[in-house]
C-alpha cells in the first residue's frame, strides 16, 4: 500500500508498508521468532539433551556398580548365615597375613563371635 505526501506541491509515493514490514521482520528477529534464530535454539536444545544423555549414562554406569556390589555382598552375607547355622564342634579358624603368618582357633565361641562381627 503506497501513500502520497504532498511536499512543496509535488507528490511523493512512499511505500509505508514495506518500511512496516521491515519493522516487522527486524523485530521478530530481535524476539527471535526468525527461522534462522530458531535453527539456533534447536542446536542448543539437541546439545543439551546430548549432555543430558551423557549424564544419564554416567549415573546408570554409577548405578550398575553399586548393584553389582551390592549383590555381592548380599552372597558373602548368606554364605556367612549359612556358616552360622551350621557350625558345630569341628570348625576352625584361620587368619593368614601377607607375610605368611597365619593363626588358627577351633573356639566355637571366638568362630561365633568374628562370624557375628562380620
Amino acid at each position: 500500500m503506497a501513500t502520497t505526501v504532498k511536499q512543496n506541491g509535488i507528490a511523493k509515493k512512499q511505500a509505508a508498508s514495506s518500511k512496516n514490514e521491515v519493522k516487522k521482520k527486524l523485530t521478530k528477529e530481535a524476539i527471535g521468532k526468525s527461522p534462522a534464530s530458531a535453527k539456533v535454539k534447536e542446536a542448543v536444545k539437541t546439545n543439551k539433551a546430548s549432555v543430558n544423555l551423557d549424564d544419564r549414562i554416567q549415573k546408570f554406569e554409577k548405578l550398575r556398580g553399586l548393584a553389582t556390589q551390592r549383590e555381592r555382598l548380599v552372597q558373602t552375607l548368606n554364605e556367612l548365615t549359612k556358616f552360622n547355622y551350621n557350625q558345630g564342634d569341628s570348625s576352625s579358624f584361620y587368619l593368614r597375613d601377607s607375610h605368611g603368618m597365619e593363626f588358627k582357633t577351633t573356639n566355637s565361641n571366638l568362630i561365633k563371635l568374628v562370624s557375628t562381627h562380620l
